[in-house]
Formats: structure tokens, sequence, C-alpha cells
């Protein structure tokens, strides 16, 4: 990994630690140490991947991966925050982040995850054939190039930007509409090798799912898993 990383972080040790780890990993990092600077920086340069604290003075974490969000930017952002409760991290998922690491956090589980992020983004390059297409069930068109669905209900149509975890659960589900997709099963494609899945994150994905699509895009058969419905003949 050669690009360069945003990090955003207001306290002074943990930033220096990680920009110290990230260093050693040789990876080039820019340091940003408020919410407006953060937003400076990312309207001048382009990064890889954005590590983005939550409590920020002036204009919080959420604030700025909103903005981003609405501006079109779709840079992996990874939060890295004390903040462990429910709310936030179904905020969190829900305002577009690709990953949720809790304070205190080693460096390696930090380096991994960045590694797992960058990889599930980078593998749309390594199959451009099935990355140039879509998926639907008639009300959900997943488009594969530009990780971005289009509802269709009652006669109207909205886009919708996904987070990476969005995206490739939605995309299994819609690969096979009608089929029941255990826990599992979605966690093999949510999850990269060497990552642990959390204890109810396919719940939390899909919860931000129906937020942005609808309570009834995503059903559940209680005891097998997720689905989406056929299209209708």
């Amino acid at each position: 990994m050669t690009e360069k990383v945003l990090l955003v972080e207001d306290d002074p040790m943990i930033g220096e630690a990680v920009c110290g780890a990230l260093a050693e990993a040789q990876i080039e990092a820019q340091w940003a140490k408020s919410g407006w600077e953060a937003m400076g920086f990312l309207a001048e340069e382009s990064f890889a991947l954005v590590l983005l604290d939550l409590g920020l003075p002036g204009r919080d974490g959420m604030s700025v991966l909103r903005d981003m969000r609405a501006k079109g930017n779709m840079t992996p952002v990874i939060i890295l925050t004390a903040r462990d409760g429910l709310e936030d991290r179904l905020a969190g998922l829900d305002a577009g982040a690709d990953d949720y690491v809790l304070k205190p956090f080693h460096m390696s589980e930090v380096l991994a995850r960045m590694r797992a992020v960058l990889r599930r983004r980078g593998s749309g390059a390594e199959h451009d054939a099935a990355s140039a297409k879509m998926l639907s069930n008639g009300e959900l068109t997943l488009d594969c190039e530009t990780k971005t669905v289009t509802v269709r209900r009652d006669g109207l149509s909205k886009e919708v930007a996904l987070s990476r975890r969005e995206y490739d659960l939605l995309e299994a589900l819609l690969t096979r509409p009608g089929a029941i997709l255990s826990r599992s099963a979605l966690e093999d494609r949510v999850y990269v090798d060497g990552e642990l899945p959390e204890s109810n994150a396919i719940e939390f994905i899909i919860h931000g799912l129906r937020k942005k699509l609808g309570s009834s895009a995503i059903g559940n058969v209680r005891g097998l898993g997720w689905m989406v419905q056929r299209a209708k003949s």
C-alpha cells in the first residue's frame, strides 16, 4: 500500500502513535487534528483511506463522514472511536463508514482492517467483466461498477450510495433473488480472510440497508437467514 492515508484525530498521543505505526508500515499519512482541517485536506487531495475519529473539535467526525458521502466522495472510511454504544455504531454504518474500530485498539488490528477494506475496494479491478453489470429484482437495481443502488417503488425511483459492507451484502442477495442466505454465507461475502466477524455485524448492516432502501427491501426467514424477493412476473 503506497497511497496516502488521512488520519483525523485530535488527541496528540494517539495521533503520534498512529502516524508512527503507519510510517513503520511504510504508509504515508496526512494528519488532520480537527474536522474542519480534515475537510480542507479532502477538498485538496485524494486519499486511499481515511481513519476518522468521531469526537473532534469544531466539526465532529460524523459530520465529516456525512459531508464526504453527500459530495460523492466514496473514499473508504474506518472510524476509530471510544464510542461503543449500539446507536453510535449504527449511525456510523448508516452514514457510510466501511469499518468501525473501538479505542483502545492495537495498530496491528487497524492495519489488518485497512488492508481488508482496500482489498475489497480494489477487487473490482481484478474482475472488470463481473463489475460491469447490473443486478436487479425489479425493485432494487444494483450498479456493480458505481456501487450504488436504485430503488423503484410506487412509481418513484431514487439512487442510494452504499458503504463497502452494505454493497457486498446486497450484491450477495441480489445475485440470487429469492434464495435465503445464512449468516455464515453473508459473513463470507462481507469479511475477508483473516477478519473475525463482530457480534451481530450482519444485523447492523441489514439495519442500515433497510433504513436506506425501505424496511421491506430485505426479508428475514427466522432461523434460516435473509433474502430479497424475486422480480414480479
